[in-house]
C-alpha cells in the first residue's frame, strides 16, 4: 500500500479519536458528594442485610428445635428473601428470574418436595411486586402497562370474579365431593391464569437503560447454558449407570416419570432405555416443564446470537443455541425436538434475519454441526424420539386432538360461567379433583366458559398487538432486533393451544416478563437517540 494512503488512514483515525466527545468534567465537590451518597447507600444495604439476616437466623434456629431442619431453612431463608425483596424490589425481581429455573432442583434436592419450597420463588416475586406497586402509587406512575391492556384486563378479571363467586362459591356451599374446597381451587386457578401478569410492570420499571436491557438478555443466555450443561451431565449420569433412573422397575412403572428415580438435578424423570423411553426433567420439577424451558430459550438465545452489539456475546448466544439444540435431542421430549428448530425457523423468517446471509450461514452451519454431533453420539435416543413423534402424530394428529378437546369442553359445559376456576388446573388439585385437559383454550372453556375464554383471548391479543407496535417504533437496530425476537415468542405463546404452557413455569413467567421487556423498548430507544444526538451536537460544536 502506498505511504500516502497509510498516512491518510492514520489521519482519519486520529480525527475520529479527536471527534469523540469528552466526558463532562465533574467538580471535586460534586465528586465527593457522589462518593458520600454511594457510601450511605452501601451502609444502608449492609444494615438491611444484617437486620433481615439476623431475624432469619433467629427464626431458623427456633424452627430447628421445634420442627425439622428443612422447615428451619425455609423459614429462616424465607424471612431474608421476603424482607429484602420488599425493601429492594428490583433486586427481588432479578433474584426471582435467576432462581426460577433452579426452583425444581432446590425443591426436591434440598427441600425434599416440601410445599414451602415449592412456593419459594413467590417469596421473591410477591413482595417485589408489592414494593413496585407502592412506588407507583407514591410517584403517580401507572401500574397497568400498556394502556391498551387495561380494559381487556378489567373485563377478564370481572368475569373471573363472577365465576369465582357464582360457580366456585355455589360449589363451596354444596361441595361435589367431601373435602373439596372450590374457593381455594378457584383462587389457585386464577393465580395460574394471570398470577404473573404483574411481571409486565416489573420488567418495564426494572430495565431503566440499554445497559440493563442487555444484562437481562445476556442473563437468560447464561442461565440457559448453565441449565443445559447440567441437563447434559444428568443424561450422562443416567446413560453411564451412575443413576439408575427407572431401570429395573416392572410393568407400568417402566413408563412413568418418578421422583424416586431423580438424578443429580430436577425432579421426576423417566429413563428406561430397554423400553425405548426417556423423559428428562433437567433442572425442573417435571420433564414437560424442561421441554418448554428449551423451547423458550430457543427464542432467547437466538435474540442474543443475532442482536447483541458485542461479538463476544453473540458467540455466547450461539453457544446457548447449540446446547439448547443438544438438550432437545437427548431430553426425550417430543415437543422440544419438534418445536426448538421450528421456533428458530419462525424467528429467522419473522425477524428478517434469514435475509442476512453473512450472519446466518456461519450460525446455521455451526448449529448443524452441533446437532449432527448430538445425533451421531446418541442415535438411539434421537431415533426413538423421531419414531415416537411420528407414531403419536399418526395415532392422534394435533389438529384432530385439539378439535376433540374443544368438542369435549363444549359438551362438558355446566352453565354460562363454566365449571369453575381451577377445575382443570393441575396446581389446584390440592383442593379437590381436577380434570386433565391438555390444550389451553379448551381448558379455559371448561373452566370459565366461552365468554371468559374470549375475554382471555382479547387480553392476549391486546398484548401482542401493543408489543408489535412498541418494537416496530424502535430506531436502534440492535434494540429492534432484540424486540422482534421477544415479540415472536409472545406471539407464539399467545395463540398456542397445544398443551398449556401459559399455566406453568417457566412459560407462565417468561411470557409476561418479556412482554414487559418489549413494552420498555421505545423508552430505552428514546434515551439512546437522545444520547446519540447529544454526542453529535458536542462533536459539531468542537469542529
Amino acid at each position: 500500500m502506498p505511504t500516502t494512503q497509510k498516512s491518510k488512514k492514520k489521519s482519519k483515525s486520529k480525527s475520529k479519536k479527536k471527534g469523540k466527545p469528552a466526558a463532562p468534567a465533574i467538580s471535586k465537590k460534586e465528586l465527593a458528594a457522589r462518593k458520600r451518597q454511594r457510601a450511605k447507600q452501601i451502609q444502608k444495604v449492609i444494615g438491611d442485610l444484617v437486620t433481615y439476616g439476623g431475624l432469619g437466623l433467629v427464626i431458623g434456629i427456633t424452627l430447628f428445635f421445634v420442627a425439622e431442619p428443612k422447615i428451619a431453612l425455609a423459614g429462616g431463608g424465607g424471612i431474608v428473601v421476603l424482607g429484602l425483596s420488599f425493601k429492594y424490589p428490583i433486586l427481588g425481581l432479578w433474584g426471582f428470574m435467576i432462581y426460577m429455573p433452579f426452583a425444581g432442583t432446590v425443591t426436591y434436592w434440598i427441600g425434599g418436595g416440601s410445599p414451602i419450597f415449592q412456593l419459594a420463588k413467590d417469596g421473591f416475586f410477591i413482595p417485589a411486586m408489592i414494593g413496585i406497586g407502592m412506588w407507583c402509587k407514591q410517584t403517580g406512575n401507572p401500574f397497568i402497562i400498556p394502556k391498551a391492556m387495561k380494559n381487556p384486563l378489567y373485563l377478564l378479571l370481572g368475569f373471573c370474579l363472577l365465576t369465582l363467586l357464582m360457580v366456585n362459591g355455589a360449589q363451596q356451599l354444596d361441595p361435589p365431593r367431601p373435602g373439596d374446597q372450590p374457593i381455594g381451587m378457584g383462587i389457585l386457578g386464577l393465580k395460574a391464569m394471570i398470577g404473573y401478569l404483574p411481571l409486565i410492570t416489573g420488567a418495564y420499571y426494572k430495565l431503566k437503560s440499554k445497559k440493563e436491557l442487555l444484562f437481562a438478555a445476556r442473563l437468560t443466555v447464561i442461565l440457559a447454558i448453565i441449565c443445559c450443561l447440567l441437563g447434559m451431565v444428568q443424561y450422562q449420569f443416567l446413560a453411564s449407570g451412575k443413576c439408575n433412573g427407572t431401570r429395573g422397575l416392572t410393568g407400568g412403572e417402566l413408563f412413568k416419570a418418578s421422583l424416586e428415580a431423580k438424578c443429580l438435578i430436577g425432579g421426576a424423570l423417566l429413563f428406561s432405555p430397554s423400553q425405548g423411553v426417556i423423559r428428562l426433567p433437567g433442572t425442573f420439577v417435571a420433564p414437560w416443564q424442561w421441554g418448554w424451558f428449551l423451547i423458550s430459550n430457543a427464542a432467547f438465545t437466538f435474540a442474543v446470537a443475532f442482536s447483541d452489539p458485542s461479538p463476544l456475546w453473540r458467540i455466547g448466544g450461539l453457544l446457548g443455541m447449540a446446547v439448547v439444540f443438544v438438550n432437545a435431542a437427548i431430553s426425550g421430549q417430543r415437543i422440544a425436538l419438534a418445536l426448538v428448530p421450528t421456533v428458530t425457523i419462525i424467528l429467522l423468517v419473522l425477524t428478517g434475519q434469514i435475509a442476512n446471509l453473512k450472519k446466518f450461514l456461519p450460525i446455521g452451519i455451526g448449529l448443524g454441526v452441533v446437532l449432527g454431533g448430538a445425533i451421531v453420539s446418541n442415535p438411539a435416543v434421537v431415533q426413538e424420539r423421531i419414531d415416537s413423534f411420528i407414531s403419536r402424530w399418526q395415532a392422534s394428529p394435533p389438529t384432530a386432538f385439539i378439535t376433540q378437546q374443544f368438542e369435549e369442553s363444549n359438551h362438558s359445559q355446566d352453565g354460562f360461567f363454566g365449571n369453575g376456576l381451577g377445575r382443570a388446573t393441575n396446581s389446584a388439585r390440592v383442593f379437590g379433583k381436577t380434570r386433565l385437559i391438555e390444550t389451553y383454550y379448551p381448558k379455559l372453556i371448561y373452566e370459565i366458559g366461552p365468554i371468559g375464554t374470549i375475554a382471555m383471548l382479547v387480553l392476549l391479543t391486546s398484548i401482542t398487538v401493543a408489543g408489535f407496535k412498541a418494537y416496530r417504533s424502535v430506531k436502534d437496530k440492535n434494540l429492534r432486533s432484540l424486540g422482534a425476537s421477544y415479540w415472536v415468542f409472545v406471539l407464539i405463546i399467545s395463540y398456542n393451544t397445544y398443551y398449556y404452557p401459559l399455566d406453568v413455569d417457566p412459560v407462565a413467567v417468561y411470557y409476561w416478563y418479556f412482554a414487559g421487556v418489549v413494552f420498555r423498548l421505545p423508552v430505552i430507544d428514546k434515551q439512546e437517540q437522545a444520547r446519540i444526538k447529544a454526542e453529535e451536537e458536542m462533536e459539531n460544536g468542537k469542529k
